[in-house]
């Protein structure tokens, strides 16, 4: 499998007047600054719940579980596998900001379910260096999600184990399908 090659520009990432995509996320943010009034909350997750979750742009967790500003710390990353970076932000949210439950979230349609250990091996040699992470490619969600359950299970790390639940997001219906760990 080769590397994807870098998407070209379109309307929506770059407007007629040539302002690239960060000019207009800078531009949007001055638009709220204007109108933002300090919600007077500190970091602590209000629902006590880290939610762990893909990175993929077709999910926006905060309206697909109900949640608002300020309700749970969100941790995204490629596929949404617990990685020691993730465990590191647990381990954060968990004994510096007070949370006890942890929502581990894949979806259909991932890409890394196509993906191999072998874009690290292509990637290598095109850049000339070995990246230090690994994929974290699967084929099988519900495993992935049971893996992720227990990486987090066995953390030596964190405090609170006892109330993690793995989803699959179903990014063409919306809805969320519960993984038993046991299976």
């Amino acid at each position: 499998m080769s590397i994807p090659a870098s998407p070209q520009p379109t309307d929506r990432a770059a407007d007629r007047t040539g302002a690239s995509v960060t000019d207009r996320l800078v531009e949007a943010n001055e638009r709220y600054a204007a109108a933002f009034k300090d919600p007077g909350m500190d970091a602590r997750p209000v629902l006590e719940v880290a939610v762990v979750a893909c990175m993929d742009a077709r999910i926006d967790l905060h309206d697909a579980l109900g949640l608002e500003l300020g309700d749970c710390h969100t941790i995204r990353n490629a596929g949404g596998v617990v990685t020691d970076d993730i465990i590191r932000s647990l381990t954060i949210s968990q004994r510096a900001l007070g949370t006890r439950s942890v929502v581990l979230i894949h979806h259909t349609g991932c890409g890394l379910l196509s993906l191999t250990e072998d874009f690290r091996h292509e990637l290598a040699a095109e850049v000339g260096q070995r990246p230090t992470w690994a994929v974290e490619a699967f084929k099988d969600l519900d495993e992935d999600v049971r893996q992720s359950m227990q990486r987090v299970r066995t953390s030596p790390f964190l405090l609170h184990t006892d109330d993690v639940r793995g989803f699959v997001f179903d990014v063409t219906t919306g809805l969320l399908r519960e993984i038993d760990p046991q299976d």
